[in-house]
């Protein structure tokens, strides 16, 4: 379904990047790093044939690979990079965002356009180590479930605006930007989670992991997704629920424990830089406590709260 992903342009790689792209036919396990925020992770737990049957693609722009060179970890001169299992595909001249955080949500919503041929795909934080063959999760948490996405619940949150007040309380995006983005998805329909919300169990997902079936239902929810994150920022939390109750028809979805996603993953750390680990874009942005946006005198989802909390809306 051909919908509008965001208003990017370009995302410049080079032309034997793009072939090796175009000719991963089955399933693609992705990840990025953007600002050198992070390491390179091996995959673990592989199968004997899962490196002739999976693509393994590691996105990096010109910071990172700075990082790489540094740690001589690049040694192959031909500019096609291998790093163990990830082929290393250099994003390099003008990104289309100035926040890596951003440019980073291109390969992870955007999977299906940059690797039109693959079949299924895996996106992996690269603050994450995949501790389970790609194909037997693949087979177990999408094929078996018959979904068109499995991604996990968040560990704490179910409601949208949890994740909101915990973004900034926990100072990771201009206050301002988040009382508009969520004023915004109230006076157009967005509800707190319950029952009526079944078969989904939560609207706050742990997006660190995303498996995806390619088709119709994954492919228009991940171009939603891209147009909302564009439109205010790559709290990609923020907009799951928004995008996923207004599709029509839903998106099949496997929102599993977080006591599965401990067994798949294990998570590390950022890397931490000096004078402060934010990404890009985020130092001059204004912050405040989360006591800003539950403050129903001056928000605009007085009705979302009183029903978060089990208060009359009298």
């Amino acid at each position: 379904m051909q919908v509008p992903c965001g208003f990017m342009k370009e995302f410049p790689v080079s032309d034997s990047d793009r072939a090796a792209m175009e000719n991963c036919n089955g399933v693609v396990v992705v990840s990025a790093i953007f600002g050198d925020h992070d390491k390179i992770r091996q995959p673990r737990g592989l199968g004997s044939k899962t490196l002739k049957t999976v693509c393994f693609f590691m996105f990096v722009d010109d910071m990172t690979i700075k990082g790489l060179n540094t740690h001589n970890l690049l040694l192959d001169k031909s500019q096609e990079y291998k790093i163990g299992a990830w082929r290393i595909v250099r994003v390099a001249g003008d990104l289309p965002y100035q926040n890596a955080a951003m440019n980073g949500v291109i390969p992870k919503y955007l999977v299906h356009r940059l690797f039109p041929n693959s079949k299924f795909s895996i996106w992996v934080d690269a603050k994450l180590q995949l501790m389970v063959d790609p194909l037997l999760l693949i087979h177990s948490l999408v094929i078996l479930e018959n979904v068109d996405m499995a991604i996990s619940k968040h560990p704490y949150y179910m409601h949208t605006m949890e994740e909101a007040m915990a973004t900034a309380r926990w100072k990771k995006w201009n206050v301002d930007n988040l009382k508009v983005q969520m004023e915004t998805y109230c006076e157009n329909g967005l509800q707190p989670w319950t029952t009526d919300k079944l078969p989904y169990t939560t609207d706050v997902p742990d997006s660190a992991l995303i498996l995806r079936r390619h088709g119709v239902g994954s492919n228009l929810f991940s171009c939603l997704m891209l147009n909302e994150l564009e439109a205010f920022n790559p709290r990609d939390q923020l907009a799951f629920a928004y995008v996923r109750d207004h599709m029509n028809p839903k998106i099949k979805m496997n929102l599993f424990e977080a006591e599965v996603f401990e067994q798949i993953v294990m998570e590390f750390r950022h890397n931490l830089k000096r004078g402060g680990g934010s990404p890009r874009g985020l130092s001059q942005t204004k912050r405040a406590s989360s006591e800003e946006l539950s403050n129903r005198s001056s928000f605009g989802c007085e009705n979302y709260l009183l029903e978060m909390w089990g208060e009359s809306h009298d």
